[in-house]
């Protein structure tokens, strides 16, 4: 089953986050709190969204999808960016990746918007021939840059004044 998150599946999402940085490699990158989860998601002006894939049996959380709203100057619609989607390792194989995809990109098609996007890592070839098998496309030509920590805070700086 596929349904929205709720402020109780907070601890879930924190713990799957983890999960997924360290099936990725990057635990120690993995610095978000369950309180900043809670408030992106459901504070006062949420800016992220997740929907999850609960085990019909047990009711338990199996699964997560991530996202939030972007938009495009050429098409002049919103779309969805995908920031992360996991499947507990045990619960991978019975459709719950499929369904939280397919979930989404209902609600892209409801409120008319033109693309669903995300990344995925080079190396992660089980991702990449399921997202192909689904008809999903590499952006070939494209490469993503991030600006954090020093670099970013040195950008933001003021620059100094001519005297």
């Amino acid at each position: 089953m596929i349904r929205p998150a709720t402020a109780d599946d907070v601890p879930a999402i924190h713990t799957m986050i983890r999960e997924l940085a360290d099936y990725e490699k990057a635990l120690h990158e993995a610095k978000a709190t369950e309180e900043q989860l809670r408030e992106v998601l459901f504070g006062d002006h949420p800016a992220a969204f997740a929907h999850m894939a609960v085990d019909d049996a047990t009711d338990e959380p199996v699964g997560f999808a991530l996202w939030f709203r972007n938009f495009s100057t050429w098409t002049g619609t919103h779309g969805i960016y995908l920031e992360d989607l996991y499947v507990r390792p045990a619960a991978r194989g019975g459709g719950h990746g499929k369904a939280l995809l397919t979930e989404l990109a209902r609600i892209c098609t409801e409120r008319g918007y033109h693309r669903f996007e995300w990344s995925v890592l080079d190396w992660n070839e089980p991702s990449i021939g399921f997202y192909k098998s689904l008809g999903a496309e590499p952006m070939d030509g494209w490469t993503v840059y991030r600006l954090s920590g020093e670099p970013l805070r040195d950008l933001a700086a003021p620059a100094p004044r001519p005297n």
